[in-house]
């Protein structure tokens, strides 16, 4: 080995060689469990692998493969295309003729458009190529219904500390490893819980520690291990799942977890006005009448957002996920809006009374429009005697029954209702 032939990534080096030396995954793997049967039974179909960063997806589908002894090609969705699609099933092909099976390892699958992952159905369905496709995101949402229904899939889960922990010790004694390398055995500890379940970022980062200390220390992990930022794919399920936690702890009255999934989007690289904007339909839906502050304070903080942008606006969008999380709750406005555009898409469109349409012209007064109207303020009592919907129908749409102000709102609404319907008011 030379200056300009570099040793492959620590990673890379320990890369199992067989079932045995995968970490994690015990619900997959081991005796009777679904893909250990699979494999014994030597009938392997197509997979999609779906799971985080650093669990072994790659390595699951090599090994895979070399255990029903087929032809691996891999093939990265974020490069290749239709072309090496059609490269991979000529190859296939040929080696169908010698007897053997071709498995295709698409990583990223879910970077492939339609018209790319339509174009490796007839080749699935047919048997000539077996698809193992891994993703990070959720094959739902990423992967084509038809190309799916055809393939398995299988939810590859984060490394727990214990699994890395023991990679790292592994690393340190493993002849491909770092042989000889010391390490404190809190500086392990620190290393298995930052990496946060992904077993790629320990093992760099051990590498890189190793070049810093001798022993390498909790000092050197850090220095190696640099500002970690929260995985979140901006357009994908971990961010939607986020702004969903987020809602719901609010939602729940839960301060100290809103922040923490609001600290998640933050870090993760969420663009604040979309989060400001999602703050803002919190305190509309879920706060609603029972703290009519709280619409405002959103509103502020979105402009606070917009006007310092981040890190300085982040602290207003704090501030209002918040005080969202400590207002009493109405969802009423919100249920009863919902039930207000249901009865307008859903039922008759009702016609409006004529002593409630505008009458600006004579030819429309002469129609009866606006005839009979009584105005509140010179007439109160039979402002609440005429009807406000065509005769016959009665909508009941909006029913307080919330917490905070709409306990007092609900006290004003049961007294207009039964001015509405002429009743004596009660003493």
């Amino acid at each position: 080995m030379t200056l300009f032939d570099p040793p492959a990534p620590l990673a890379e080096r320990l890369r199992p060689r067989n079932l045995e030396e995968v970490v994690g995954q015990r619900h997959l793997l081991g005796p009777g469990k679904p893909l250990t049967r699979t494999l014994a039974s030597g009938r392997l179909g197509s997979f999609i692998l779906w799971g985080p960063p650093g669990v072994g997806k790659t390595t699951l589908a090599r090994l895979m493969a070399h255990e029903v002894a087929a032809h691996f090609i891999a093939l990265s969705a974020v490069s290749a295309g239709v072309k090496d699609v059609r490269e991979a099933t000529a190859e296939a092909e040929r080696l169908k003729g010698r007897g053997r099976r071709t498995i295709l390892f698409l990583d990223e699958i879910h970077r492939f458009n339609k018209a790319q992952q339509d174009a490796l159905l007839p080749h699935v369905e047919s048997g000539l190529l077996t698809l193992i496709g891994a993703t990070t995101e959720n094959p739902s949402f990423e992967v084509n219904p038809a190309l799916r229904s055809r393939a398995r899939t299988l939810v590859l889960e984060a490394l727990s500390q214990d699994d890395v922990r023991g990679l790292l010790d592994r690393a340190l004694s493993d002849s491909r490893g770092l042989p000889g390398v010391a390490a404190q055995p809190e500086a392990l500890d620190l290393l298995a819980r930052l990496a946060d379940g992904d077993a790629r970022r320990a093992l760099s980062t051990l590498e890189v520690a190793s070049t810093l200390a001798d022993p390498i220390t909790p000092e050197a992990v850090t220095e190696a291990f640099g500002r970690h930022l929260p995985q979140m794919d901006k357009g994908g399920e971990d961010f939607y799942n986020l702004i969903s936690a987020l809602h719901k702890s609010v939602r729940g009255s839960h301060p100290d977890a809103a922040l923490y999934w609001l600290a998640r989007m933050v870090e993760g690289g969420a663009d604040s006005l979309y989060v400001a904007r999602r703050i803002v339909r919190m305190a509309a839906e879920d706060i609603g009448l029972a703290d009519p502050q709280a619409l405002r304070l959103a509103i502020a903080a979105r402009d606070t957002a917009e006007f310092l942008g981040s890190p300085e606006g982040d602290l207003a969008l704090a501030q209002a996920v918040v005080y969202l999380a400590l207002a009493p709750k109405s969802n009423s406005v919100y249920t009863a809006w919902k039930a207000a555009l249901s009865a307008v898409r859903e039922g008759e469109h009702l016609p409006v009374p004529l002593h409630l349409r505008n009458a600006p012209t004579a030819l429309m007064r002469s129609q009866g429009y606006g005839q009979g109207y009584a105005y509140y303020f010179d007439d109160p009592e039979g402002s609440f005697a005429q009807t406000y919907l065509p005769e016959g129908h009665d909508l009941a749409l909006y029913r307080p029954d919330g917490e905070g102000w709409e306990t007092k709102v609900r006290e004003r609404w049961r007294k207009l209702q039964a001015a509405h319907r002429g009743e004596p008011e009660s003493e």
